[in-house]
């Protein structure tokens, strides 16, 4: 019935694109526009008589662009955001700061230019919006890059970059809602020698790049966007780009990433499924699969064949998801070993995907 169905508020200063994200969103049996708003001020005013399940927020709009507005609803009485929004070159970085500022989700505008653009659109923007509707969010502040003043502004230390040789251990990890942070999270807690990484973030195929360079300024590992036939090596973390599946292969005695067109998998494109699959045949018990932060299923089946497998399975759990849903769909699929805190998964993947024979890091 309707009285279930997530409220939604939509803001955004063109009346087109307000009317064609009402139409996606109305389609949506769960979901219905409570309203919409040509900008934040407008917005401000409906919420002082009701207030929305999720908002749909663009950026740039006259009078005060989305993420100020963001940071006030943030700091006043937190709800959750998607950003829908056009991504255009360097701007990725204004996109990602949304994020951090407590943004749940991140998607671009429907792409109204084809029949088949617009279908996968309105999948990824309806299911930003559920995935939204059922994340917990809190006040929160801005995430600020550390200081890194030591030897490294003159000298990166040995294995800093991503080393000459391979290894035969490999941690795979796929995440959704609430995933942008997350990996920020375990990725910044890793050693510049952690095991080799290779990640899908469900994300529009404008943002990837963006999200890796800003997660390579963080972190001691290297991280960036994938591209087909880079090496998988330690002390870096690739990332599935957006609109592209991604797939671990191997090249005689080392591992290398394919990046490929395909249909939708689980409705998302990189899939963490394909992903899992593939690390599940190549890699085998060789292998950490790793689960995180995210609604829908996406993930629980390539894991639970990781698991068949013999490689070593985590679970992010419920108490630091945004979203527990793929977590728990793996864990029903019998694909989770064990499930750990957040802050946890970054010195678990360090130890389980240590070499045989390698010292355990003195701490």
């Amino acid at each position: 019935m309707a009285t279930n169905r997530k409220r939604v508020l939509i803001v955004d200063d063109s009346a087109v694109v307000r009317q064609t994200i009402s139409e996606i969103v109305s389609a949506h049996p769960q979901l219905e526009v409570m309203a919409t708003a040509n900008d934040p001020f407008q917005a401000a005013e409906r919420l002082k008589r009701e207030w929305p399940d999720v908002i749909v927020l663009d950026v740039e709009m006259p009078r005060m662009d989305g993420i100020t507005f963001l940071r006030r609803l943030m700091a006043q009485k937190p709800v959750p955001v998607v950003i829908c929004s056009t991504l255009v070159g360097e701007g990725s970085k204004t996109y990602l700061a949304a994020l951090e500022a407590g943004a749940v989700d991140l998607i671009e505008k429907p792409n109204i230019s084809t029949r088949k653009f617009l279908e996968e659109s309105s999948i990824r923007l309806q299911d930003a919006v559920l995935g939204a509707a059922h994340a917990r969010v809190t006040r929160r502040e801005s995430v600020a890059p550390p200081t890194k003043h030591s030897a490294d502004v003159m000298l990166a230390p040995a294995g800093h970059r991503a080393m000459a040789q391979t290894t035969n251990k490999v941690v795979a990890i796929g995440a959704s809602t609430g995933g942008t942070e997350a990996l920020r999270v375990v990725l910044q807690s890793l050693p510049h020698n952690a095991p080799p990484i290779v990640i899908v973030q469900h994300m529009p195929e404008a943002f990837t790049k963006g999200f890796a360079k800003r997660l390579d300024e963080l972190c001691q590992i290297t991280v960036k966007e994938a591209v087909s036939g880079d090496s998988v090596l330690p002390g870096q973390a690739l990332i599935a780009p957006g609109a592209k599946h991604m797939m671990l292969i191997r090249s005689g005695a080392n591992y290398r990433v394919e990046v490929k067109d395909g249909p939708l998998v689980n409705r998302h494109r990189p899939s963490v499924d394909v992903l899992f699959r593939s690390v599940a045949r190549v890699a085998g018990s060789n292998a950490v699969g790793v689960i995180m932060t995210g609604m829908g299923d996406d993930g629980a089946r390539g894991l639970r064949e990781m698991r068949d497998v013999g490689a070593r399975t985590v679970g992010q759990n419920e108490a630091t998801c945004v979203v527990y849903g793929m977590p728990a769909e793996a864990m029903k699929a019998g694909g989770v070993e064990q499930e750990v805190d957040l802050n946890m998964i970054g010195r678990l993947v360090q130890r389980l995907g240590q070499q045989e024979g390698e010292r355990p890091q003195r701490v």
